[in-house]
C-alpha cells in the first residue's frame, strides 16, 4: 500500500502525539513551501527571549527572590536543606508567600536579607523574615489590672515601645511559641527602638536586640500613616533601619488585613500606639486596648 501524504489528511485526522522527544520533526511552511524542524531548534527558538527575560529573576539571591511571591506551602518544619539555602545567601526553592504550618499557624516569608548590612553592630548574617498569618493571641501595650481598657493613665506612651508592656513581658509568650517552632534558628539582630516620648513625639531611642518584635508602619504600609512627622520645627525620633515595606506585602497586600485587629510599634499619640484594623484600614489605639500580637522575626 503506498504511503499517504500527510496533505491528504485534516489535521483533526492525524493520530494524537503528547510526548514529543528531540528528534521529532515538526512541519513547517516558510513561506515558500513546507519545510520540516526539529521539536528540539523549535523549542529552543520559541522561548530564547522568554528566557532571556526571565533569567534574572531565577538567580539564588536575596534580590530575585524578594522579587516572586509564590505563596507554597512548605510543610511542617524547615529542612536541613532549607536552613543550609538561607546560610548561603542562596534561598534555593525558596519565595515571599511561602510558608511553613506549625503547631496550627502559618508562618509566612515576608523578605530575604531584610536587616542585611543594618545596625550599630553590623549583620552580616543571611537570613529569611517571617510573619504568622495569624495574631498569635491578644495582649495590651499598657497593661490592667482588669486586663482590659481602662480610660485615664493607664493609657499611656510613656518609654515609647522600650516602656510598654508589651516589650517588656507581654511578647513573651510569642517568642517562647517561636523559639519553639524555630529552635536555634531565630536570629538576633540589632534595630533602633523609640525609649522616650514628649508631647505625644518619640522623643528618643536606642539601639537594641531584636529576636521578636512587633512590626512598624514602614514594614507593613511602606510608609508612615499616623506617626508623627517633621514639620519643619520639631522632627520627632523615628530613626529605624525598617524604612521598606517588606515585600510580602508589597507583592499580596491583601495579606496586611488578617480580620484581626492588631499592634503596631510606633508611637502615635500620648496615650495610643499604631494598630492595623480588622477591616484593613491604618488606625491607632489606646494603650490599654487588648489587641493582636503578630510579630516579625527572621530565622538563619
Amino acid at each position: 500500500m503506498s504511503a499517504i501524504s500527510i496533505e491528504t489528511k485534516k489535521v483533526t485526522e492525524l493520530t494524537a502525539f503528547t510526548a514529543p522527544t528531540d528528534s521529532c520533526l515538526i512541519p513547517i511552511h516558510d513561506g515558500t513551501g513546507l519545510k520540516k524542524i526539529t521539536f528540539a531548534n523549535f523549542r529552543a527558538k520559541a522561548v530564547e527571549g522568554t528566557e532571556a527575560k526571565i533569567a534574572p529573576l531565577l538567580f539564588n539571591n536575596a534580590g530575585a527572590h524578594n522579587a516572586i511571591y509564590r505563596g507554597k506551602s512548605l510543610g511542617s518544619t524547615v529542612t536541613t536543606a532549607q536552613y543550609a539555602a538561607i546560610k548561603a545567601g542562596t534561598f534555593d526553592d525558596l519565595y515571599i508567600g511561602d510558608y511553613w504550618t506549625i503547631g496550627g499557624v502559618n508562618y509566612r516569608i515576608a523578605a530575604f536579607d531584610y536587616y542585611l548590612n543594618s545596625g550599630d553592630t553590623n549583620c552580616t548574617t543571611h537570613h529569611v523574615v517571617i510573619v504568622p498569618d495569624t495574631c498569635l493571641y491578644n495582649a495590651q501595650m499598657h497593661n490592667t489590672s482588669s486586663g482590659g481598657w481602662e480610660s485615664g493613665a493607664a493609657n499611656t506612651t510613656a518609654g515609647g515601645y522600650v516602656g510598654s508592656d508589651m516589650y517588656k513581658s507581654n511578647l513573651e509568650q510569642a517568642k517562647t511559641t517561636i523559639k519553639s517552632a524555630f529552635s536555634g534558628h531565630v536570629l538576633k539582630h540589632r534595630i533602633y527602638l523609640t525609649n522616650a516620648v514628649a508631647n505625644g513625639r518619640a522623643s528618643g531611642g536606642a539601639w537594641c536586640d531584636s529576636e521578636v518584635d512587633l512590626m512598624c508602619e514602614q514594614m507593613v504600609y511602606g510608609s508612615g500613616i499616623f506617626s508623627p512627622v517633621s514639620d519643619g520645627s520639631n522632627v520627632p525620633a523615628n530613626y529605624r533601619v525598617e524604612k521598606s515595606q517588606l515585600p510580602l506585602f508589597q507583592h499580596e497586600p491583601s495579606r496586611i488585613c488578617n480580620r484581626a485587629t492588631w499592634w503596631l510599634r510606633d508611637v502615635i499619640t500620648a496615650s495610643g500606639f499604631a494598630r492595623v484594623d480588622y477591616n484593613g484600614g491604618a488606625n491607632y489605639a489606646s494603650a490599654s486596648d487588648s489587641y493582636g500580637v503578630r510579630p516579625a522575626f527572621c530565622i538563619s
